[in-house]
Order: structure tokens, then C-alpha cells, then sequence
């Protein structure tokens, strides 16, 4: 790591050291235990799926897989780290790197799971309900207190310049990664053999990616999560989805690009192309005092105005708004607050904590907030062809294209993904 983000990341815990300490002090706690959590094994059975750090826990310490750790912090007093680092021989034990951040910590190896120590009026966040009765019968501390872990999301959702370092550089890994995926979709791989080579490219193993990747060749594309890997490539090629990601230091890239086969009809490379332009109207309206309902409001006009430009929707453009039919082809939200998780914290509440719902009308919007400098968003506009979503469509009168529509279905769907940081002046596009 260059020494310009060492010292990002000093200033970064200095930062962290003073907001907790008011944070605190504002809510009547003498001090702060932070729990990393751990794995929990499969039933009847000694494995464990991946496993992520508590966010409030790799918020201070950058490191994604430390578990059974305790991290203790109080104002004006250096933040405290016991580290589980048992002896053990079938596993590497944890350790830390030998960089300078580590020294703003007293670090505590400890070999065996510990409870740690509590001063004062003490408070306890992350995952407690995985400790033995016995550790969770010696804690006496107030659990999880709403008010306080409300201010820390908020703490959370602005980030400091190493946090906006660390997710640049997650998508500088991540695009490495996109650009084998659309290699290998054009040497006629399959969907699992696209994973691998974006695995590959974007040096990472499976375990480790910040979400499971999205990689759907052809009608998969229009399944939003779509979950599988066929083993073998189709016979013919209409489309490629990728969605996927990678961390830095905990921090996520989440990144999605659609590409048009060479089976696919033209109108779809076309739509495509259109998408793209979208997407990029979107990211220059990007800026401080920008409600993001709104954004998501604007890309249902523009997507509105691409179905009649390209003869979807022979109707206007405000037609096609009013009637809900772009939400038929778009039932997402435009996108969502980035950081230690993929859909990071504090995007559905108020300043002050309340609750902040998604719109009626858009109920899967993951972001209501006005942006303010140092937030970092997702913008992904899409646009799908879902049979359960349009089907109902099919018995009205509205001026859509079935024909065209009909022809374009075996290519899925769109979604192009950037992510974006919130400026003083407006935006800076990471990806």
C-alpha cells in the first residue's frame, strides 16, 4: 500500500477517534465494545459458509475476516484490540500486517475467546447472540442501543478520503475482472468459465467476493439475482450480464455491464448502447442537495423515453411513466449507498435516525436520502424483459410493441452500474 494511503488511513482512525468519543459522550456510555462476530458451521456438520466482519468492527481495523476479536473503544483513550490468534495448526492464525496504522491500536493476542473487558457504563454491538450463555451471562452491558448504532450508520455513510480511496481502488480490481468476463463471453464461454476468468483477472477467490456474482448469459441476464452457473455454453449467444464485484480493505466495488451477442437482434445492441447514455445522464446529476427519489424518478422519464424511441412503447413518454409500464421493465431501485457492504447502511433513514421508506410507488428503492459530499452511491438503471412482469400488461389496451418485445425476451435484460462519490461540487465516478 502506497504511504499516501497510510496516512489516509491514520487520518481516517483519528476521525473515527473523535466522532465515537462524542458519540459517547452524547449517549451517556463510558466506553464501546465491538464485537467481530464469527462463522457458524453448517448443520450437523464442522464447515462454515464465508464469513464477513462486523461493518462497525472493519470500519477501525480495514480487515474483512477476523472473528471471535473484540475491539474496545473510549474518548480520549487508544482504541483497544483483542485479537483471537489461537495456536493451531490445521489453520493460518490470524495476524495483522506490518503497517503503521496498526500502531494506533494496543493490540491484545489472545489464544483463547475471551469476554472483554467492560469499563463503566458500558455498551455492545455486533452479533452477541453467536457467544456462549456462559461469555453473554459475564457482559453486562447494554446490547445493541438503537440510538447509538443509528448514529454510527450515519458515521458510516459519509466517507472519509481513505474510504473513497479503498473503493477506487476495489473498482480498479473489479474492472479487471469485467474486462476478462466480456473476453470470455466473446471466445463463446460458458457462464461458470466467464466467473472464472473474472475470478481470475480480478485476483480473488470465490469466498471472498462482496456479494455472489451475477454472470447470466441470455434469459438468465433478466433473472435480477440470478444465482446459478450453467457448466456449459448455449448454442446460441443473445446476451451477457455481469454483475460483480471485489474489496479492498473491506470496502466493496459493485459493478454491472451488459453486452449484446452476436445472435442477439440489432435493437438490442442498440438498447444497449442507449443504457449506457442513460446511465451516464444520471451520474451528472449527481451532486450535493440532489434528493436520490428524485434521480430515481428522472431515470423512469429517461427510461420512458428510450421505450418510445425505440419503438418499445408507442405511446409518450409520460404515458409509459404514468401507466407503471416502465416499472414493469424496471423493478428496481436506481441504486444504493456503497461501502463496507455492498448495501451499506443508513440509505433508508433520516439524519436523525427515523425511518426514511421507499416511495410506495417504488418500493425496492434502496436509497431515499438527499446526497451530501463524501456519500457513495450505486447508479444502475436497467432495463428488463420478465415475463411475470409484463404478462399483466398483455390484457390491457397500452401501445406496447409484443412483437418486438417478443423478439428481444431471449436477451434477458440490461443493467449498467457505476459507482459514484459525492463531491463538494458535485461527482467523481469511481468506476
Amino acid at each position: 500500500m502506497s504511504s499516501t494511503l497510510f496516512n489516509l488511513q491514520l487520518d481516517h482512525i483519528a476521525h473515527l477517534q473523535r466522532a465515537y468519543a462524542s458519540m459517547l459522550t452524547e449517549h451517556g456510555f463510558d466506553s464501546l465494545a465491538i464485537y467481530s462476530g464469527h462463522a457458524s458451521v453448517h448443520f450437523a456438520d464442522d464447515h462454515t459458509p464465508p464469513f464477513q466482519t462486523y461493518g462497525h468492527f472493519i470500519h477501525w481495523v480495514g480487515l474483512a475476516d477476523v472473528q471471535h476479536s473484540w475491539l474496545i473503544i473510549q474518548p480520549e483513550k487508544r482504541p483497544q484490540l483483542y485479537l483471537y490468534a489461537p495456536a493451531d495448526f490445521w489453520h493460518l492464525p490470524t495476524h495483522l500486517p506490518e503497517e503503521p496504522w496498526v500502531t494506533a491500536f494496543d493490540v491484545h493476542f489472545c489464544s483463547d475467546k475471551i469476554t472483554p473487558p467492560l469499563i463503566g457504563n458500558a455498551a455492545i454491538i455486533g452479533d452477541t447472540d453467536q457467544l456462549s450463555a456462559s461469555h453473554q451471562q459475564t457482559m453486562k452491558a447494554e446490547r445493541q442501543p438503537e440510538q447509538l448504532v443509528n448514529s454510527l450508520d450515519e458515521l458510516r455513510l459519509f466517507k472519509t478520503p481513505y474510504e473513497i480511496a479503498c473503493i477506487r481502488e476495489a473498482n480498479r480490481l473489479a474492472i479487471a475482472g469485467h474486462q476478462a468476463a466480456q473476453a470470455a463471453f466473446i471466445g463463446a464461454s460458458g457462464e461458470l468459465d466467464i466467473q472464472l476468468a473474472y475470478l481470475g483477472a480480478s485476483r480473488q477467490r470465490e469466498s471472498n467476493v462482496p456479494y455472489q456474482n451475477i454472470i447470466g448469459l441470455n434469459e438468465h441476464a433478466g433473472v435480477l439475482h440470478y444465482q446459478h452457473y450453467d457448466l456449459n455454453a448455449p448454442k446460441r449467444r443473445y446476451s451477457l450480464l455481469v454483475d460483480a464485484g471485489r474489496r479492498f480493505r473491506g470496502y466493496c466495488a459493485d459493478i454491472t455491464r451488459a453486452y449484446a451477442g452476436p445472435d442477439a437482434p440489432a435493437a438490442f445492441g442498440e438498447l444497449v448502447t442507449a443504457m449506457h447514455d442513460l446511465k451516464d445522464e444520471l451520474v451528472k446529476g449527481v451532486a450535493p442537495g440532489v434528493s436520490f427519489i428524485a434521480l430515481h424518478e428522472q431515470m423512469h422519464q429517461q427510461l420512458a423515453e428510450i421505450l418510445v424511441a425505440h419503438g418499445l412503447f408507442k405511446g409518450t413518454a409520460e404515458q409509459a411513466v404514468a401507466e407503471g409500464v416502465t416499472r414493469a421493465f424496471c423493478p428496481h431501485g436506481l441504486g444504493h449507498s456503497l461501502g463496507l457492504q455492498v448495501h451499506d447502511v443508513a440509505g433508508l433513514r433520516h439524519p436523525d435516525g427515523t425511518p426514511a421508506p421507499a416511495p410506495e410507488k417504488h418500493p425496492a428503492l434502496r436509497l431515499t436520502r438527499t446526497l451530501r459530499p463524501g456519500m457513495v452511491v450505486t447508479i444502475e438503471p436497467g432495463l428488463y424483459f420478465i415475463t411475470m412482469l409484463l404478462a399483466p400488461l398483455r390484457s390491457t389496451s397500452l401501445p406496447i410493441n409484443w412483437l418486438l418485445i417478443d423478439q428481444l425476451s431471449p436477451c434477458g435484460g440490461i443493467r449498467i452500474e457505476d459507482n459514484i462519490a459525492v463531491t463538494e461540487s458535485g461527482f467523481d465516478n469511481l468506476t
